[in-house]
């Protein structure tokens, strides 16, 4: 109690001059009393910029942890030999900071690390790329080597991984494009033009040997795919699972990478953050969608504060709602209840001290005395107005409804994002949709309408219905605008293993949202509510 009452909650704004003073080269104890002397990047997608936050070898460490707990439940469900795992894994440069502190993005941070190489062959399952791959400068390039490197060793690859399913499935994309060119290269043993990295070129060469069998059988297998369903086994028969975080904002790429892999398992990767790892996959059965993690106590100190608003109990009328507004007290980790939602405080080993995640999540049981959480959504991505309040995951079951209309037509979402346009009187959202084919008007009129109506959030509904919310505007961007976004953050120092798509564009986010708005190609507006 005293450790409670003697600290406050924070931010990452609270603590942000600290972490500039650690940054600037301040050696003296100001988070922790062992000097930090590295520095991690978040990705950047939810505020528009990278946040600086601590890194030492105790994350390292902890990070090791988690992954050889989550192995361990993983190996026994879905036991692997001495095989291969093909990593789409990259990481960017680090730098220097003006204090002389090295700083790279967390998965930059623990792919240098020498435990990581360690924890990796510990769990049989070591990475087919070289170290100038996943290295590389530029990530098209190390994609291109990747996806050529697991062919290479076809039938050893047991993992496919990566840090988020997004990846997972650019790469897969990518071969859709690429694969002949891949096949020219396995065939003749020569590494193709477009690879111009020395370092990268040097190792590929050690590895590539001319390989017509393998090339004929790589071709005729690609030709005998529909759509390219099972394309996973039908290159990699030896794979037993695929692997990676596949929660929250990567839940709408599960369709898409399920396409892709056929009967293979999905299983969802370990809990975590640029600030710290929270809790273990230690149900690998179940499928992503309802993926739980087991916090593990002894990484962190964990806090959860009780939500409001848990769908249970009455309707609360202005005066009350007000009333009520002051926060909750956060509760401990063998306090939590099943089935309430909470938001999650962290206390680490690198200077965050009762530090608010910004996850909302929700306890679904015990494993033993530690409890299982399920992801829910983050608190600070809304779309909100006036008294409307959707979340990440309202978005989400909208986009989804109304995909089902494009799904009609063999087209697919490839990604998506929103904004709350208030430029407009009344304001109204807009949702941002990139699509796999050419759609049909009258189908993308009722996708808007579709989505439109599918925010039930009571808010917004009546809102909508008085007029005093815009209808909602869907805008369909032109092919590859999304990947435009990425390359915006890998200009800002951000890995792209460690890229999520924003789900809502703020006003911090200005480039990202001049990039939608630069390639619009058809916009509609709803009249779900005439």
């Amino acid at each position: 109690m005293s450790f409670k009452a003697c600290v406050p909650l924070v931010s990452h704004k609270d603590l942000e001059p600290y972490i500039q003073r650690i940054v600037d080269g301040d050696a003296s104890p100001i988070l922790t009393g062992k000097q930090i002397t590295c520095i991690s990047l978040s990705s950047g997608t939810t505020q528009g910029m990278p946040k600086f936050v601590p890194f030492n070898d105790e994350l390292t460490e902890s990070t090791m942890q988690i992954f050889k707990t989550s192995f361990a439940f993983r190996n026994r469900e879905f036991p692997i030999g001495n095989g291969k795992a093909l990593n789409f894994i990259y990481s960017s440069k680090q730098f220097k900071t003006k204090g002389g502190l090295a700083a790279g993005t967390a998965t930059t941070n623990v792919y240098r690390s020498s435990e990581y190489k360690k924890t990796m062959k510990a769990m049989q399952t070591p990475c087919c790329s070289p170290d100038e791959v996943i290295f590389g400068p530029d990530f098209h390039q190390s994609l291109y080597c990747h996806l050529l490197c697991g062919l290479i060793y076809w039938d050893e690859v047991e993992v496919i991984s990566s840090a988020f399913a997004h990846s997972i499935i650019q790469a897969f994309r990518t071969f859709e494009l690429v694969w002949e060119e891949l096949c020219t290269d396995i065939h003749d043993g020569v590494l193709a033009s477009q690879v111009t990295v020395p370092s990268v070129r040097t190792a590929m060469s050690k590895l590539l040997k001319p390989n017509p069998e393998l090339a004929s059988m790589i071709h005729k297998k690609c030709m005998g795919l529909s759509n390219w369903y099972g394309l996973i086994p039908a290159l990699f028969p030896n794979v037993k699972y695929i692997y990676g975080i596949m929660t929250g904002s990567m839940e709408p790429y599960l369709k898409k990478l399920g396409h892709y892999a056929g009967k293979i398992p999905l299983l969802s990767a370990d809990y975590g953050s640029s600030e710290g790892w929270i809790g273990a996959n230690v149900n690998p059965n179940l499928p992503p969608e309802l993926a739980t993690f087991a916090v593990l106590p002894n990484i962190g100190y964990f806090e959860f504060i009780p939500l409001r608003d848990n769908g249970q109990g009455p309707k609360l009328n202005k005066d009350e709602s007000l009333f009520l507004s002051v926060e909750p007290d956060p509760v401990g980790l063998t306090e939590v209840k099943v089935g309430v939602e909470y938001e999650i405080l962290v206390t680490n080993f690198a200077g965050l001290y009762r530090y608010r995640l910004g996850d909302v999540v929700k306890v679904m049981g015990f494993h033993n005395s530690t409890p299982e959480l399920h992801f829910v959504c983050r608190r600070n991505l809304l779309l909100n107005i006036n008294i409307d309040k959707n979340t990440e995951r309202d978005l989400q079951l909208a986009v989804e409804a109304a995909a089902k209309l494009l799904a009609e037509e063999k087209l697919e979402v490839v990604d998506f994002t929103s904004w709350v346009d208030m430029s407009t009187e009344p304001g109204h959202y807009v949702i941002f949709w990139e699509v796999s084919g050419e759609a049909s008007e009258e189908v993308l009129k009722q996708c808007c309408n579709c989505l439109d109506g599918s925010f039930v959030d009571v808010g917004y509904v009546s809102s909508r219905k008085v007029t005093t919310i815009g209808a909602l505007e869907l805008r369909v961007v032109k092919r590859g605008t999304f990947h435009k976004i990425i390359d915006h953050y890998v200009g800002l120092g951000g890995a792209v293993s460690q890229f999520k798509t924003p789900r809502c564009v703020g006003a911090s986010n200005s480039r990202v949202l001049q990039i939608l708005c630069n390639n619009v190609a058809k916009s509609y507006f709803s009249t779900a509510f005439g």
